[in-house]
């Protein structure tokens, strides 16, 4: 039986035995790839592909960074719309491995109007219609909760039929009974959407917190070596 206090956000239902392929995995190497500033240098389709989509200053890199267990794999910084292209990270080796790819944030950056306008083209178009592509991490602040912005890039993905999936970053900025909360309200809100998946995941770069349980969520998508 869980000791977890009720104020705690619920532990997800995930198994040891995933648990130990998620560390396994990220345990494993992990290689840059590309950095793709337009679809037309996309890779040619191959392994698995789960994208990692937020709004900027969302705390996306810091997580990459923590599941991989690496400080300097995803770059991060305090300026909002760091990461201008699409990257592209393999993960795994012979026995299991899986592309990563972080995606620039949107909603917000500091460079102008018409270059903002050419990525959000190019995120869209990527999450559209990109045939390995599994599923779509949404980051999401636990400090803010759902934007518009966010429901925007969850909207269009219902209506592409691309699975995805919420998880919650920087939780350690909350207090205790605001960390339940807000996983609660973001949990109900999530249901309203077609495509997403109802297990929402609560994160912590910084503390290290839920990055186990992501770890094995992600694992599951790896494919074997032919």
């Amino acid at each position: 039986m869980s000791t977890e206090s009720p104020e705690h956000p619920p532990l997800p239902d995930i198994s040891s035995a995933a648990i130990e392929q998620g560390r396994v995995l990220f345990a494993g190497p992990c290689t840059f790839l590309r950095g793709v500033p337009t679809m037309d240098h996309l890779p040619p389709p191959g392994l698995p592909e789960v994208a990692f989509a937020g709004r900027s200053n969302v705390g996306k890199s810091s997580l990459i960074n923590a599941l991989t267990g690496r400080n300097t794999l995803a770059r991060t910084s305090n300026t909002p719309g760091r990461t201008q292209e699409l990257n592209f990270f393999q993960l795994g080796d012979e026995a299991a491995s899986f592309i990563l790819v972080d995606l620039p944030g949107y909603g917000y950056a500091k460079v102008s109007r018409s270059k903002v306008q050419a990525w959000t083209g190019t995120i869209r178009d990527y999450l559209r219609g990109r045939q390995p592509l599994q599923r779509v991490m949404v980051l999401v602040d636990s400090r803010h909760g759902l934007k518009d912005n966010d429901r925007e890039i969850m909207k269009m993905l219902d209506d592409a039929a691309v699975s995805y999936q919420i998880v919650l970053t920087k939780l350690d900025k909350l207090k205790t009974p605001a960390q339940a909360r807000i996983h609660k309200e973001v949990t109900q809100e999530a249901r309203r959407f077609v495509a997403c998946h109802p297990r929402v995941h609560a994160t912590s770069s910084e503390k290290g917190i839920g990055i186990e349980g992501l770890r094995a969520e992600l694992a599951a998508f790896a494919s074997p070596k032919a």
